[in-house]
């Protein structure tokens, strides 16, 4: 008999500030989903986005992280090194024809979606522009293990999507394929609110001929007004002074159940709790969780 696959896990935090409550319930959710499971977790930073990053915040991230003993796998991969990796790939789908430029502005994508304006327009590379994939009508089917069977059609607003931006940054729905594929990435763990990028990447993986994870879309954490907990809400970065307590809150906030002695444990200890006792199906079908 083959061997059993190894899982492999990643967490994929942006350096524009500091952990927040949101962004340690995913970390520690797709830590248990690896561990549990005997498998490899990765830590990347995507921090293609440099008008967004801020001083300060990697060092902030790893420090938050190895405060909580969310101990990762091999080295901490930085998409900022894998330009010339997106480039060569950008450069083989122009050369097979499936990118085209688009210099649609700001102003005439905010009044309307995208309407395939200028796939037909050959634009001048001289004139300052961004890359979209051809799409055409398609169908995106695929099963997430906690929000179930998703459907998509890749027309309308989702047709045509970007995968290098006008300003030359590479776009999020792009590098993540490359980067997850090349880090051999089988299962990932992250918000629902990226749910409806995972048919454009599902598509790219198809075109490219890489395999599919399994996903698991877990629900995002909202405030009190009904607002996702992120940095552009002025979401706080966690008090980690007492590790054990952070970790044993979002056991709580991932509906795990911790009992009630285990507020007294180690961190060390509640981990290990966490990885034997993890149940994932706990957060099946619900997409948002608000703080009580």
């Amino acid at each position: 008999m083959p061997d059993k696959q190894t899982i492999i896990g990643r967490f994929a935090p942006s350096p524009t500030g500091p952990l927040h409550l949101g962004s340690l319930y995913t970390a520690l959710a797709s830590f248990l989903q690896a561990r549990s499971q005997q498998g490899r977790w990765l830590l990347r930073l995507d921090d293609l986005d440099t008008p967004r990053n801020r001083p300060g915040s990697v060092a902030s991230i790893l420090n938050t992280l190895d405060t909580l003993s969310l101990h990762w796998d091999g080295e901490v991969v930085y998409q900022s090194q894998q330009l010339s990796v997106y480039q060569d790939i950008l450069n083989q789908l122009i050369q097979n024809q499936y990118l085209y430029r688009c210099d649609c502005s700001r102003k005439l994508l905010a009044s309307d979606s995208y309407s395939g304006r200028c796939r037909n327009l050959n634009i001048s590379p001289d004139t300052p522009h961004a890359l979209r994939i051809k799409t055409g009508i398609r169908e995106i089917a695929f099963d997430d293990y906690l929000q179930g069977p998703i459907n998509e059609q890749l027309n309308g607003p989702h047709s045509d999507f970007i995968v290098k931006r006008k300003d030359g940054i590479i776009a999020y729905q792009f590098a993540v394929v490359i980067d997850d594929y090349l880090q051999q990435v089988n299962e990932i763990v992250r918000g629902c609110d990226l749910l409806t990028s995972t048919p454009k990447q599902i598509y790219l993986q198809q075109l490219l001929g890489y395999p599919t994870p399994r996903y698991l879309h877990v629900p995002v954490i909202i405030d009190h007004d009904g607002y996702k907990l992120s940095k552009q809400t002025l979401a706080t970065a966690v008090d980690t002074s007492i590790p054990s307590a952070v970790i044993f809150g979002l056991l709580v906030l991932l509906k795990q159940q911790p009992p009630l002695e285990l507020k007294a444990a180690s961190v060390g200890e509640l981990l290990a709790w966490g990885i034997s006792h993890w149940n994932p199906a706990a957060l099946r079908n619900q997409q948002s969780l608000a703080i009580v």
